[in-house]
């Protein structure tokens, strides 16, 4: 039993090499008919490869951005508050009376942390720009006002030293966690861990050192984010007691706002607007929110939405931004855009197979001779019809073949040439190597069908 099953395999195996012989002999016959019939299938695999590897690397490139703005994020940013009012006969304003809002501050943050059960860390961001100076070395750059869940909610991770501490963040202590480029800027072959630097005015402790955070240059302009490796980060409770809290109107405001023109708020005891306002008068500059799951994003946004609008007195000076939901609708954009293009792309697979169709039975004309000789001496039809779907099939499998490196050297010069990210995945090469194959035998299959119809004694007799 397994000798005669061996001999089966055996005798299958030698008829496919057989017609691939004969196919590979009528190809080289005719190498230039050959090489113009698979081009459709070459440029419709390449350019298949090429628009799936543009898209692959443009998920890949919502995915870092993802991770560099927290898939489970909710950032609540101050904003410019909108007055309506209308205008006197002698241009004064009327009906503008402004509620009173004490602006985003970190009383906010310990109320959305007592009531939101669902919010796993939260974190304030207050930044100013200042120069770090130390042992002569000056530079500019950011001063930023955190706490210790900060450094969870956006990856970073410390490669020496330590957190802050709560101790450190309920007494303002004057310590900081530095960034890789500060570090590498004023304490070159050191370690800085308990050395001290100037920011401002500010002399502070360095306790820790960040991990270096790789960001393009597309990612800062793209998401609106800055280079966090130049930044210096201390307790917010250090920067509002010791550099510099909005939330307070200071003498030093008043007498700088006189002198610029600008007009300062201050209000009366009853909470009335006694003259009008400074441009910044939050505490803080953004609020980051990290939810226990992404599901409740939305929902919890419009909470936070409405919570902060009773406890700024209905002001609207703030904005809430779902980053994943944004994300996703550049997700949902770009995977348009790539299938629109893929979909052109297999136009020339189709375009590429009718050609197939087209030579073959084409070809099938021009050898009935042989076809009928072959008949005569003992072929069956089905053999007639494997020949010539293995020769239709050898066309659109060699296309496929250069196709693929095609693609993946298209892919290449866009991304050096168009700075496009790019990655050709074996999953991408398989598909459209079976979609060449694929082409081969159903555009191969109606010609073979028609070679096996033919009548031996007019095959014989043709010329």
């Amino acid at each position: 039993m397994n000798q005669s099953l061996s001999g089966k395999g055996t005798h299958v195996l030698n008829k496919l090499l057989y017609n691939f012989d004969i196919a590979i002999e009528a190809i080289q016959r005719n190498k230039l008919r050959a090489l113009l019939t698979s081009l459709g299938i070459i440029f419709g695999v390449a350019s298949v490869i090429a628009m799936l590897a543009i898209g692959t690397g443009a998920q890949q490139e919502i995915l870092s951005q993802m991770q560099l703005l927290g898939t489970n994020n909710v950032i609540i940013q101050p904003v410019m508050e909108q007055v309506e009012g209308t205008v006197g006969e002698e241009g004064e304003k009327e009906g503008n009376q402004r509620k009173y809002s004490p602006g985003l501050s970190l009383q906010d943050l310990y109320n959305i942390k007592d009531v939101m059960p669902e919010v796993e860390y939260i974190s304030p961001e207050i930044i100013f720009d200042t120069n770090f100076i130390r042992n002569a070395r000056m530079r500019s750059g950011k001063i930023v006002g955190v706490n210790d869940e900060y450094f969870d909610i956006n990856n970073f991770h410390i490669q020496n030293g330590n957190n802050f501490s709560e101790e450190q963040i309920i007494n303002s202590a004057p310590v900081a966690i530095i960034g890789s480029d500060v570090r590498a800027k004023f304490f070159a072959g050191q370690d800085p861990i308990g050395k001290k630097i100037k920011a401002g005015n500010l002399w502070l402790t360095v306790i820790g050192v960040l991990e270096k955070k790789e960001l393009t240059t597309e990612n800062i302009q793209s998401l609106g984010i800055r280079n966090y490796n130049l930044d210096i980060f201390t307790p917010a409770t250090t920067i509002l007691l010791r550099f510099k809290n909005r939330g307070l109107v200071t003498k030093d405001d008043i007498d700088a706002s006189a002198g610029s023109g600008m007009r300062v708020m201050i209000f009366g005891g009853d909470g009335e607007e006694e003259e009008a306002g400074t441009d910044n008068y939050h505490q803080l500059d953004k609020l980051i929110v990290r939810v226990t799951d992404s599901r409740y994003s939305v929902s919890i946004a419009e909470v936070l939405s409405r919570m902060l609008k009773r406890r700024h007195n209905g002001v609207v000076d703030y904005e809430i931004i779902v980053p994943e939901q944004l994300l996703q609708q550049e997700q949902r954009t770009k995977r348009i855009f790539n299938l629109v293009l893929s979909s052109i792309a297999s136009i020339s697979l189709i375009v590429g197979g009718i050609g197939i169709m087209n030579i073959m039975l084409a070809s099938v004309v021009e050898r009935y001779r042989e076809i009928g000789v072959r008949m005569a001496v003992g072929a069956q039809k089905k053999d007639i019809e494997l020949q010539f779907l293995t020769e239709a099939l050898t066309i659109s499998v060699s296309g496929g073949v250069i196709g693929i490196i095609l693609g993946m050297a298209f892919s290449y010069a866009i991304e050096a040439s168009a700075e496009i990210a790019t990655i050709v995945t074996p999953i991408s090469i398989l598909i459209s190597f079976g979609v060449a194959v694929v082409i081969g035998v159903v555009f191969g299959y109606y010609p073979a069908k028609r070679a096996a119809q033919h009548d031996p004694v007019h095959a014989l007799r043709h010329e």
